[in-house]
């Protein structure tokens, strides 16, 4: 039988033979991954898992047969609330009657632990009295569960409330963010003391040539994704174990992109228009993303309860800006995957390179020697990103976010009109350095992207087989969900090293605009802002689910993102 994500069930407690009650987070590739109803967070079993129905407490009266006595009514055992799932609960039996299944009620958690064991009755005489207490007992019981769960129901709204105003703040802020960025770094001026010149002109936003041009490159990127290049492999397993089939063509598209980009470039197409059109083009992307958005979202309520995203809550805001539908497909097209990859990050390697050509025929701004390497190592992260296209399938992003507003403008905005803010600033500002020093910024951006694919590249591989010869040397700690945790190698060194690689990159790419201006520093702060937050919520994840190892492991790797600082 599968079970949705949200579903309530029982499950067994790991390592027991007790059964709790427990809601469905993930399904996984051999069970689910579940969240019982103290918090705790495990990997469990297909077999461990069953539905609610299995579980009806049953009233039932047995015969007992004693030695020399008269038969009578067998009277039930009030059994002691259980304190924790890991405690068994205790039962004594003197008769020999067949056996039964034993529901426990806790009086001050009112969770219900469903025990399989081997259990009788004890015969007992029932007076007027115990039948007193007892009832008064059930109804001292109901008043906690009506109040507890009034309680939880009233927290839950509030923060539910609180959270959708801050996503819809943070909605209304990050395409301000955006375009200030680049209005204040716009020609040689690039400085965070004076207000940026905002136009004030509809045709300073909008026209219709940036309109059909970002139309028709995302068209030009769909139509290559579509392309029967490249192998196809299962993504993660889904609600019901069912698999997404992904093409992995990311490389071929960014090939053929580059040799369009090429091909214009000697039809002697303005490589200009790019810059010239900046703020029409960010302005087409941006409202692009929002139509996109309503689109997934007005899709999303018609989507069936095992095609949401775990996060996915039914309040408009939360579900507009998160992302309601996990995986929303048109035909074999899944589009966040497609957005993830291919039209904002090869678009970031394109206006690197229309900056770059630019600059070369335009005498008095060549040589520009920084902003030829900067373009050279963010192209080497973008195809980095294609070449090992399939280790997204495994990422946060695509196995557990819904598809909405943050991830659109993110593709499709952020990236490819923010990111580029350092070659900008280079290319209308030319910065001359010594040799050595391109060399010493150049080593510490390559150490960066060594880290960084090395610590990924491990991590990928145990993923896929944790008893490979090739990993034979490497230490790890054993977790009741039967995973494992990586504590040497590039794991041994903090517990994020692809973040690690992350920010020494980032700090490169920005290094070689000097310190006279901090805006080309939003990158490398941007990303230290973002990587600490999300170490902070995989560390607090993890903790849930792996709980005594998750200790183990900080232990024996102490450091979250930098070896001896952090």
């Amino acid at each position: 039988m599968s079970h949705t994500v949200g579903e309530k069930v029982y499950a067994k407690w790991p390592g027991s033979n007790l059964w709790f009650p427990a809601k469905i987070l993930e399904p996984m590739e051999y069970g689910y991954e579940v969240e019982f109803h103290d918090g705790t967070v495990d990997s469990v079993k297909l077999r461990n898992v069953k539905a609610t129905a299995t579980f009806r407490s049953t009233r039932s009266r047995s015969r007992s047969r004693g030695r020399g006595r008269s038969k009578s009514p067998a009277r039930t055992t009030k059994a002691k609330p259980s304190p924790s799932p890991t405690r068994r609960s205790r039962s004594t039996s003197r008769s020999r009657t067949a056996n039964s299944k034993k529901a426990v009620t806790t009086t001050k958690t009112t969770t219900t632990i469903v025990s399989s064991s081997n259990t009788g009755t004890t015969p007992q005489r029932h007076s007027a009295r115990i039948a007193a207490i007892q009832q008064e007992a059930e109804e001292h019981k109901k008043l906690i569960y009506v109040s507890t769960k009034t309680t939880t129901k009233e927290s839950d709204a509030d923060v539910l409330t609180h959270g959708s105003v801050i996503l819809f703040l943070t909605a209304v802020f990050l395409p301000v963010l955006v375009y200030g960025l680049n209005l204040m770094c716009k020609g040689k001026r690039c400085t965070l003391r004076a207000f940026p010149d905002c136009p004030n002109k509809l045709c300073d936003y909008f026209n219709l040539n940036s309109a059909l041009a970002f139309f028709g490159w995302y068209a030009f990127q769909v139509v290559l994704a579509l392309i029967p290049a490249g192998r196809v492999v299962d993504g993660q397993p889904l609600k019901g174990g069912r698999r997404l089939k992904y093409r992995l063509n990311g490389l071929f598209a960014l090939i053929v992109s580059l040799v369009a980009f090429g091909v214009g470039v000697y039809l002697k197409y303005p490589v200009n228009f790019v810059r010239q059109n900046w703020i029409q083009l960010m302005s087409t992307a941006l409202v692009f993303s929002f139509v996109q958005s309503v689109y997934l979202y007005l899709r999303a309520r018609k989507a069936t309860p095992g095609a949401l995203a775990p996060k996915a809550t039914g309040n408009v805001v939360s579900d507009f800006f998160l992302g309601r539908e996990l995986n929303p497909c048109i035909g074999s097209l899944d589009l966040k995957f497609f957005n993830e990859l291919r039209p904002g990050l090869i678009g970031w390697v394109i206006i690197n390179l229309c900056l770059l050509v630019e600059a070369y025929q335009t005498k008095d701004m060549w040589p520009n020697y920084p902003l030829a390497m900067v373009t050279f190592f963010q192209f080497l992260y973008v195809a980095d990103s294609l070449v090992f296209e399939e280790a997204i399938l495994t990422t946060t992003d695509i196995t557990r976010e819904g598809f909405g507003f943050m991830l659109c403008f993110g593709d499709l905005v952020l990236v490819p009109f923010t990111y580029t803010l350092v070659t900008r600033f280079l290319f209308f500002n030319p910065q001359q350095w010594p040799v050595g020093t391109l060399v010493a910024i150049g080593f510490l951006a390559l150490l960066g992207f060594l880290i960084f694919r090395g610590s990924n590249s491990q991590k990928n591989q145990f993923r896929r087989n944790p008893y490979d010869p090739a990993l034979a040397h490497l230490e790890s700690i054993p977790t009741s969900s039967g995973r494992r945790l990586l504590v040497s190698g590039w794991w041994g060194l903090c517990r994020h090293p692809n973040y690690l690689g992350d920010l020494l990159m980032a700090l490169a790419w920005s290094l070689p605009c000097g310190f006279a201006h901090g805006l080309p520093y939003y990158y490398p702060i941007w990303m230290l802002v973002q990587l600490v937050h999300r170490q902070y919520e995989d560390d607090q994840w993890c903790r849930k689910k792996y709980r005594a190892a998750w200790d183990r492991y900080c232990e024996r790797v102490k450091y979250r993102l930098v070896p001896y600082l952090y």
